[in-house]
C-alpha cells in the first residue's frame, strides 16, 4: 500500500470517527484523574437530618475532623432536622452532584420511610450515590425486672402462654423501635401489644416505672439502668454481639438465626457525583473509622464502626428496604 493509500485509509470517515472517539475518551480519563487529584479544593458540606447533639451528630463530627486534618478544608456540618429526616434528605437529593454536598443518611430516611410512605419526593436508590457505611447502632431489648423472663427464649415462651397480654413500648409508630418489635413478632410468632410513645425517652421512663414491660432502644440510653438492675437486658438486635454490651447475646444466637436490624448512619452523595471523588471520600472515611482512637470514641457512644465500600452500602440498603417492606406489610403499619 502506498503512502498516499495509507493516508487515505487513516483519514477515511470511519477511522476519523474512531480516532476522535479514542482521543475524547483518553482526554476524559485524564480529566477525571486530574480532577480527583485536585479534589477537594473547597469546604465540604455534610447534611445531618436531625438536630445538633444527637447520635448522628457525634459520629459525623468525629469523622469530619479527620477529613479536615487530611485535606486542610473544613467540613461544614449542616443540621436540617424535620419530618423524621425527610427535610434534610430532600435537600441533598436536589443538590448539585459536584462531590461537595453529602447526606448523612439513616435507616429511617433511606430504607424505612421509603418502605412506609408513598408521598416522598425522593427515591433513595434513584437520587443518591452510596459513598460508604459509617456506623451501625445496635438496639437492645430490655424488660422491666418484674417480667418473668430472664432471656429471650423465656420471653417468647411467656408471650406464647399469654398471647396479647404482654405490652411492648416503642418510640412511636413506624419508628425503628416499633419495626424491631414487629420483626420480632413475625420471626418468633408471638402476639404482644404495641404501646407507642412520643420518643424513646418517655418510653424508657415508663418502662423503668413498670407501666410497660418491654422496649427496643439504643444501648447508651439504658445501659446504666441495666447495670443498676432497674432494667433487664434480653438480647441485642445485630448479627454479632456489640462491644458496647458484649455480655448480651444476639437474637440470632438466642434461637432465631437471620434476625438482624439496627439503626445506622451512612454517607451518600447526590446521584451523578463523579466516582473518582466518591472513591476518594470513601477511602478517607474508611481510614478514619479504622483509627483506634476514633473507633473507641464511637463505641463509647454505642455505635459500632462499619467501614465498607460503596457497593456494600448499596447492597445493605436494598436488603434493609426489602426487610422493612415485608414487616410493614405483615403488620399493616400506616404512616402517622
Amino acid at each position: 500500500m502506498t503512502d498516499n493509500h495509507l493516508s487515505n485509509f487513516f483519514m477515511s470517515p470511519p477511522m476519523n470517527r474512531f480516532a476522535c472517539t479514542l482521543a475524547a475518551t483518553l482526554l476524559a480519563i485524564t480529566a477525571h484523574t486530574h480532577a480527583a487529584d485536585n479534589y477537594p479544593s473547597k469546604p465540604l458540606r455534610m447534611v445531618i437530618t436531625f438536630p445538633a447533639g444527637g447520635p448522628s451528630d457525634v459520629v459525623v463530627r468525629l469523622i469530619s475532623q479527620r477529613l479536615t486534618d487530611e485535606w486542610g478544608y473544613p467540613v461544614i456540618i449542616d443540621n436540617r432536622g424535620g419530618a423524621g429526616g425527610i427535610v434534610g434528605t430532600e435537600i441533598v437529593a436536589r443538590a448539585t452532584p459536584d462531590a461537595y454536598t453529602f447526606l448523612v443518611g439513616t435507616a429511617g430516611g433511606m430504607t424505612i420511610n421509603p418502605a412506609l410512605r408513598t408521598d416522598l419526593s425522593y427515591n433513595p436508590f434513584r437520587d443518591f450515590t452510596p459513598v460508604g457505611m459509617l456506623v451501625v447502632n445496635p438496639q437492645i431489648l430490655v424488660a422491666h425486672p418484674a417480667l418473668a423472663a430472664k432471656n429471650l427464649k423465656e420471653l417468647v415462651a411467656l408471650a406464647k402462654q399469654k398471647p396479647g397480654q404482654l405490652n411492648f413500648a416503642s418510640a412511636g409508630t413506624g419508628t425503628a423501635t416499633h419495626l424491631g418489635l414487629e420483626l420480632l413478632k413475625l420471626t418468633a410468632g408471638i402476639d404482644v401489644v404495641h404501646v407507642p410513645f412520643k420518643g424513646g425517652g418517655p418510653a424508657t421512663t415508663d418502662l423503668i416505672a413498670g407501666h410497660v414491660q418491654l422496649l427496643w432502644v439504643s444501648i447508651p440510653s439504658v445501659l446504666p439502668h441495666v447495670k443498676s438492675g432497674k432494667l433487664r437486658a434480653l438480647a441485642v438486635s445485630t448479627a454479632k454481639r456489640t462491644a458496647s454490651a458484649p455480655e448480651v447475646p444476639t437474637v440470632a444466637e438466642s434461637g432465631y438465626p437471620g434476625f438482624e436490624y439496627s439503626n445506622w448512619n451512612a454517607l451518600f452523595a447526590p446521584a451523578g457525583t463523579p466516582q473518582p471523588h466518591v472513591r476518594k471520600i470513601n477511602a478517607q472515611v474508611v481510614a478514619a473509622l479504622k483509627d483506634p482512637v476514633v473507633a473507641q470514641r464511637l463505641m463509647s457512644q454505642g455505635a459500632d464502626p462499619a467501614p465498607g465500600t460503596p457497593e456494600e452500602l448499596g447492597k445493605y440498603m436494598r436488603n434493609d428496604h426489602e426487610r422493612w417492606k415485608k414487616v410493614i406489610a405483615s403488620a399493616g403499619i400506616k404512616p402517622q
